[in-house]
């Protein structure tokens, strides 16, 4: 079996830094047709410009990607500019941090809005391209919180789950269309978002089993592997990519 994407066209949400860059760095490496995704638009340019120089395919969109008029002109944008679309990876998110009495009911719509009601749009938008090809990928990323928990992070906790059970129920909906739906919950990655919260990555990273942060390669490789025809017997899966912070299989 083989790991190209063949060209297939791959939408990254979020994709302008961290995580999705990574993502779409990689897939992009793979043969993949990059669309990047992002509220942040020269992040988005600097991702596709990235793509680009390896010799990759890839254009930047402006996208709120829990608004749903942004998601149909993104999507119709990407249609035009690169063709229908085969793979998702819904990795755009917040991730605060507030004492559970401290957090605001505003917030918390807040971070459910971005982190689940965005993907619920996102993959509405674009699952008919899929259907269509009797072929498609979408990877949720969720979040090891939803395994281990974490303080001061209920609200993200909440949104991150639903997305867990959105993708499970989706996984068995789309199964017999020849689309599969997984989940990669990243542990301590080192990304801006990691680094803007005022956590000590190092000291993280030095108490994990692996002894060391994870890199935005390692949710790419996992990325990669369940884009691709290998993965088609994979589906409804949670790939935990956190340096063994959490074993169990939920």
């Amino acid at each position: 079996m083989t790991r190209s994407l063949g060209g297939r066209v791959a939408v990254i949400t979020g994709a302008g830094s961290g995580i999705g860059r990574g993502v779409a760095l990689r897939l992009a490496e793979d043969d993949a047709k990059i669309a990047v995704w992002d509220i942040n638009k020269a992040g988005a340019d600097e991702t596709a410009d990235m793509v680009r120089a390896a010799g990759g395919t890839a254009i930047a969109i402006e996208c709120d990607c829990s608004d749903k008029a942004a998601i149909a002109a993104a999507a119709a944008t990407t249609r035009s500019e690169l063709g229908p679309v085969a793979i998702l990876v819904n990795n755009a998110g917040i991730a605060p941090f507030k004492p559970f009495l401290e957090t605001e009911d505003e917030l918390f719509d807040t971070v459910i809005r971005i982190n689940l009601r965005g993907p619920w749009l996102v993959t509405k938008e674009l699952i008919p391209d899929m259907l269509a090809a009797k072929w498609g990928r979408i990877i949720n990323i969720t979040s090891s919180s939803v395994q281990t928990g974490s303080p001061t992070q209920s609200h993200y906790t909440s949104s991150k789950g639903g997305l867990l059970g959105f993708s499970k129920s989706l996984a068995l909906e789309m199964a017999p269309h020849g689309i599969t739906v997984n989940m990669i919950p990243p542990g301590a990655i080192d990304t801006p978002m990691l680094r803007g919260a005022g956590i000590d990555g190092e000291a993280f990273g030095a108490a994990l089993p692996v002894r060391r942060l994870g890199q935005v390669e390692d949710i790419g490789a996992a990325a990669a592997y369940l884009a691709s025809e290998e993965a088609g017997y994979v589906t409804g899966q949670t790939i935990s990519t956190n340096g063994g912070r959490y074993m169990g299989s939920a």
